[in-house]
This record gives C-alpha cells, structure tokens and sequence, in this order.
C-alpha cells in the first residue's frame, strides 16, 4: 500500500497538478490539506475519473481536508472528539478505514504567533487530537494520521534555527505536543530527502526560499507500531514543489508492505 499527504494549497488551483500526480505517482490513500473550497466544490468527478472515492471536510474558507482511496472508504468521521474552535470547530480533520488501515489527514492550526490568542487554539487543538488518536488506537490499532501539523519537531528539522527564535512552529510546547502523541505509541516515520541533507516538506515562496533549501519539515507521518513496521520506504517528493504554480509543501509518500 501507498500512503501520501500533500497540503495542496488550494485543490481548485493545484487541480491539474494534483491529477497529474495521482496518475504518476499512484498512491492508494492520499491525504490533502488546506482544500479552500466548499465540500459541495470539491473536484469529485474528476478524482474519481482515476478511481478514487473521497471523504471530504471543507467549509469554502482557509482550511479543509480530505482521504482519497482506491482500496475503500469507511468509517469516515469528520472533526475531533471535543474538538476546539476559533471560535467555531474548523474543517481541519477527517478519518477513513482504508483496506484495513485507519487513515485520518488533519491541518493543524498555523497558531500565528505564541503571543496570539490562535496559538493558544492550536494547543488546545492539538491536545483534542491526542485524545481522538488515543481513542481510536483502541479500536483501530493499525493507524497513521498525516498532515500538515506546522511545528518542526527539532532544530534538525528547520533550516536555520536561528531564524525562528520567537517564532511559532518551533516552541517547546508545540513540540511538547508532538511529543505526546508519538508518546501513544506513534512512530514519527521520517521521510527520506528528495535532494539533499534535509527532508525538508515546506519551502516560503518568496526569496528563492525552495531553490536554496532554506525549509522546514512540518508535514508528518504519525504510525502506530503495525504500521510502522510495515513501512519499506518514505520520501519527500521533491520534484512535485517544482515548475510553474506548485503549492509551498511537497508530498510526502510512504509504501508499506
């Protein structure tokens, strides 16, 4: 099985890209991020031209998520247990059973800055997400949630730490976070580089930022112990941030056996 996530960045104006990318790289679940459209607007006529079903979450504004399948949908929950908004719960998370594997693709809150009232959400936000894993793990014990999570788990996993002192995505209580949820038992599978040292996944569009690899690694791969063991090969799909109108996040594909 082959399992991505992709924060595409808008899906209307990646949708070529997108197609393109399902035919060439042919992942059997694919996890998007940041849609920015209407779950009534999103391109399901042409995703399922190439054989994928899609559980979508999306409110037409900055967030939505969605699990694409060719090996089967079930048991789709959209949101959190008890999940926190701002002030209203976002489309930020949903859940699908895919060929066995409980699936579930979230976009973390960006928290803005740690003096923001929206880093506060996203701690809170990332706490519900502790919480629904903890729960599932009971019931799904071969798991994996993917997405764009906008914290960098070390200082390894930024380009120049230096550069971000004061900044969110990288303070001791978003990775405390991220901590506690590999601390259910979750393996962090981390990818290996497109190009590189680093495996980097998000690279600023401005500055030539992509072009000198000043990035950061903020979409994961959190997979419980069966999974984890089965993972054969993960990688950061470099080539697909390149030419003309990429999204700022590469994808990230994982084969299992």
């Amino acid at each position: 099985m082959r399992i991505a996530t992709w924060n595409v960045n808008s899906v209307t104006a990646r949708l070529p890209r997108l197609l393109d990318w399902l035919e060439t790289r042919e992942p059997d679940v694919a996890c998007l991020q940041e849609l920015k459209v209407a779950e009534d607007k999103f391109p399901h006529l042409p995703v399922q031209a190439l054989g994928y079903e899609a559980a979508v979450h999306a409110d037409g504004r900055w967030n939505g998520v969605a699990v694409l399948s060719r090996v089967g949908l079930a048991d789709v929950t959209r949101g959190l247990d008890d999940e926190p908004g701002f002030p209203d719960p976002e489309s930020r998370a949903v859940a699908a059973t895919c060929d066995g594997v409980r699936v579930r693709s979230v976009y973390v809150p960006n928290g803005r800055t740690p003096d923001d009232p929206h880093y506060a959400y996203k701690l809170r936000w990332l706490d519900a997400l502790r919480a629904t894993t903890a729960s599932e793990l009971e019931r799904f014990p071969l798991s994996i949630v993917l997405g764009d999570f906008n914290v960098a788990p070390t200082d390894a996993d930024v380009w120049d730490p230096s550069k971000f002192v004061g900044s969110t995505h990288v303070t001791e209580p978003e990775r405390d976070a991220l901590a506690a949820l590999r601390d259910l038992g979750l393996t962090d599978v981390v990818p290996r580089p497109g190009k590189g040292p680093n495996p980097f996944t998000y690279w600023d569009y401005r500055a030539g930022a992509f072009h000198q690899d000043w990035g950061m690694r903020i979409d994961h791969a959190y997979a419980s112990a069966p999974v984890a063991d089965r993972v054969r090969d993960a990688w950061v799909d470099r080539e697909s941030r390149k030419g003309k109108g990429p999204s700022d996040h590469a994808p990230v594909i994982i084969d299992l056996d």
